[in-house]
């Protein structure tokens, strides 16, 4: 702890970010840089404690009182090696992860936590403006071959640790963009794909082999990839959106998210999107449906696609501005939020349960819906849901988009192909190694997990990793996953 007086001395201050006006007319990301005093400051905030809880909220086990400390004293050469020591790739949680390990905090408790995420992105985008970055190849290769299906964060951090025991990885993508969601699903204002492509040119250079183009168990069969391999890494990702079912469902104009959030990626990459296929929210009325981060980057892409209004519509309640008696720290805090986005503006709208769309000549026109109430839990656990006599609505909209998650990995195809298990959320059933009911086949990230942070993704990437290295050898140099939110 370099400044025990840090945390009473300095307030949180994140890096400093462009206007609104301004930055909703692009699609680039609108964070400046701290200079090295802001940065300092901040790291002297962290107050090392002897317990510190921010490690129960990292899955990836992040040495954050030592990066803190490291930063703080103006080492960030050595802050890069401890963060690089648990993340293979800190500048992507310190761009689009929600911190779990800030709601941890300790400071937390009654004051605003350390900025643990900025301090990452810092040491990260740090590392390469110095040159520090480099690619890494192993010493020796071990002559095993491993597939690794899928090539989003989880995929991206398995086959960076496997290709450093010494295996020859090969990563396969069915799109034509290494980098999942990461690559098309994220908006480039949270995360410009310059950021994930200098790690995908990292890797290559490290004796990583990228396939783009092939959709495994369609056109490249299960079968051949299990005798072309001598180990399989599935991190396909949670890919089916949860749907509405209502009635107008198939009205033009009614959308998922990320269809809407992918088209726009691939136009910023300089593709041509035919107008007929376009969905742009220009000049429209535009409703989402969902309050969570995949709602939120449709917002801020309506706001630069130049929508007239947007509301953004939740079925639950509003949260509360502050913890409830049964939300106490150290849990993630059930309060409410404002994105980046939403401070752009939109209107939010909370116990909201749409009933069904209309229009005319096949195109959508409006949204109904009723207000409901919560009411207490039923035998299961679930809380009642109770509509509100006389409560029914109407928005006039022109665009909806469906943002409410995603249920379950695709299924047909390669898992099918594979024959693996499934759990009882329809996700891939492993066990503790990240194997899965089939002997050399493993699987991490959305795809076993479920849908989840990006955070999440890497550590299960990174598990699975060791698990497959030591199916391999028998032994492993890779270390476990030993946060406190892996072991619960």
């Amino acid at each position: 702890m370099g400044k025990p007086t840090g945390f009473k001395e300095h307030g949180r201050q994140g890096p400093p970010q462009q206007p609104v006006a301004q930055r909703i007319r692009h699609y680039s990301e609108f964070y400046h840089d701290w200079s090295e005093t802001q940065a300092r400051e901040q790291g002297a905030r962290c107050m090392n404690c002897a317990v510190p809880f921010c490690h129960t909220g990292c899955p990836l086990g992040n040495l954050i009182p030592d990066f803190n400390d490291l930063v703080y004293r103006g080492k960030w050469q050595e802050a890069l090696v401890q963060l690089h020591a648990t993340n293979n790739f800190p500048e992507f949680t310190g761009r689009i992860c929600p911190a779990p390990c800030e709601a941890a905090c300790v400071l937390n408790i009654n004051q605003d936590p350390v900025t643990i995420e900025y301090i990452e992105k810092a040491i990260a985008d740090r590392g390469w403006s110095e040159g520090w970055i480099v690619p890494q190849g192993p010493k020796r290769r071990t002559g095993k071959k491993v597939a690794v299906v899928g090539s989003g964060p989880a995929g991206m951090a398995a086959a960076q640790q496997l290709n450093r025991c010494g295996h020859w990885v090969t990563v396969f993508e069915r799109d034509d963009y290494i980098g999942g969601l990461l690559r098309l699903g994220i908006p480039d204002f949270k995360l410009e794909k310059t950021v994930v492509q200098r790690r995908v040119d990292q890797m290559a250079a490290e004796g990583v082999t990228f396939k783009t183009g092939v959709n495994v168990g369609v056109d490249y069969s299960a079968d051949a990839l299990m005798s072309d391999f001598d180990a399989v890494a599935l991190t396909g990702g949670c890919t089916i959106p949860r749907d509405l079912p209502i009635p107008g469902r198939e009205l033009d104009g009614v959308h998922f998210a990320m269809d809407f959030l992918t088209q726009q990626n691939r136009l910023n990459a300089g593709e041509h999107i035919p107008p007929s296929e376009r969905i742009s929210a220009e000049g429209k009325r535009v409703v989402i449906l969902g309050g969570g981060d995949t709602g939120s980057d449709c917002l801020g892409t309506s706001h630069r696609q130049g929508a007239e209004i947007v509301y953004q519509c939740e079925l639950l309640s509003e949260p509360p501005d502050e913890r409830g008696d049964s939300n106490p720290w150290p849990q993630w805090p059930l309060v409410l939020r404002t994105s980046s986005s939403q401070e752009e503006g939109g209107v939010r709208d909370y116990d909201v349960l749409t009933t069904h769309f209309s229009g005319r000549n096949g195109s959508v026109e409006k949204l109904h819906a009723v207000r409901v109430n919560w009411g207490a839990p039923d035998a299961s656990g679930r809380p009642g849901l109770e509509r509100i006599e006389g409560s029914e609505f109407e928005i006039e909209t022109d665009l909806v988009l469906l943002a409410m998650g995603f249920v379950h990995p695709q299924r047909d195809g390669l898992l099918e192909q594979l024959g693996v298990a499934l759990d009882g959320r329809g996700n891939v059933q492993t066990d503790d190694s990240k194997m899965t009911s089939v002997p050399g086949v493993f699987a991490a990230g959305d795809m076993a997990r479920g849908q989840s942070l990006v955070v999440w993704a890497l550590a299960e990437g990174r598990e699975a990793a060791r698990g497959v290295d030591m199916h391999l050898m028998g032994e492993t140099v890779l270390r476990p996953v030993l946060s406190g939110a892996m072991a619960r």
